[in-house]
């Protein structure tokens, strides 16, 4: 059985680790700061053992999935020690610094920086669940730096994963992901911020909370660690996504402050092209 890595057994990491145990056959192992996240792991038969970085050189696999911060570092660590023909690749939801900081690497061409657009508002091993990336989009970022014979056995482990593939420069993915994603994540936690910030009486929120607030606040319910270090990855980006999302809720708010029906209806109705966007994705 061949060796898979897995560095970060998160939501993401995690759930890598079972879908991959149960349609590759790997053997997985895994590297956690954390004792306790190696304990969990073991408990929920998500890895079979836990190892160190010493460990790595004959690894077929390894997967980064630690905060964005910690990925250079960690991707630096596992590229001074593995073998010629060991697959590494990240999972992280910003590119740019990362593909930046092993350029110059020897084995840059053992890497491929990638970003599954999967996920839940959970983390942690016990957040880790089976089929979570079947039909998602994988991102890959300068593959043409990747030696073919490496981007090959990842993209056989994708394909395994169900997932399918989109390439993009990293300048290019920290751009559109600021849009689509980041700015959803800062939405939401602001969303509840503001509701805790003005509603104090918590049974209020339990009992009048409807779907359309669940769902819309539910990414409020993401780890900070993992997110902090995202926001200030991407901030120039996410600072840019910010001003737009600003300017229009002003213009909004304004609209309301004057009594502007035709204006509110106007927004709302040309804001509603977005599910033709969704549905013709799906």
């Amino acid at each position: 059985m061949e060796k898979l890595v897995v560095i970060g057994l998160g939501l993401i990491g995690g759930s890598l680790a079972l879908d991959l145990k149960k349609r590759s056959g790997y053997k997985v192992y895994g590297i956690d700061e954390n004792p306790t996240h190696i304990n969990k792991a073991l408990e929920f038969g998500i890895i079979e053992e836990g190892i160190d970085f010493t460990q790595l050189a004959d690894a077929s696999v390894v997967i980064i999935a630690v905060p964005v911060n910690m990925i250079p570092q960690v991707a630096k660590q596992v590229l001074d020690v593995i073998s010629k023909d060991t697959l590494v690749f990240d999972v992280g939801s910003v590119k740019n610094e990362i593909c930046k900081s092993i350029e110059n690497h020897p084995n840059r061409k053992n890497y491929v920086a990638a970003h599954p657009l999967a996920g839940t508002e959970f983390s942690g091993p016990e957040a880790a669940i089976l089929n979570l990336f079947d039909e998602k989009v994988n991102i890959l970022c300068e593959a043409d730096k990747t030696d073919w014979k490496i981007l090959d056995k990842a993209f056989s482990i994708f394909k395994k994963l169900n997932m399918r593939i989109k390439m993009m420069s990293p300048e290019e993915h920290d751009r559109h992901i600021a849009y689509v994603s980041h700015l959803s994540h800062v939405s939401s936690f602001m969303l509840g911020k503001t509701v805790l910030g003005i509603e104090k009486n918590e049974q209020h929120i339990f009992d009048m909370a409807s779907t359309g607030f669940a769902s819309t606040v539910r990414l409020a319910k993401s780890s900070a660690n993992t997110w902090a270090p995202i926001f200030l990855q991407n901030k120039e980006n996410i600072i840019r996504s910010l001003d737009e999302y600003i300017k229009n809720l002003t213009e909004f708010k304004e609209m309301i402050a004057t009594d502007n029906d035709a204006g509110l209806k106007e927004t709302m109705k040309s804001t509603n092209y977005i599910k033709t966007i969704l549905n013709g994705i799906r």
